[in-house]
């Protein structure tokens, strides 16, 4: 159970993370660009609080 779990997770991150670039590559880029330009200190931040979001909402769910 735990492995369908686990790869039923991976689909989904790969489905969400597919959704940008097909819906607008251009924007996609865009966003890239300005990620890069970012210090390493705010893009670490960014992550971090996704990352707490997504463990958040995963124990609400759960």
């Amino acid at each position: 159970m735990a492995w369908q779990d686990l790869f039923s997770a991976l689909a989904l991150v790969l489905i969400i993370e597919g959704i940008m670039p097909f819906i607008s590559p251009e924007a996609l880029r865009n966003t890239y660009k300005r990620i890069t330009e970012m210090d390493d200190r705010t893009v670490r931040a960014s992550g971090l609080v996704s990352m707490m979001i997504g463990v958040l909402l995963l124990t609400f769910v759960r």
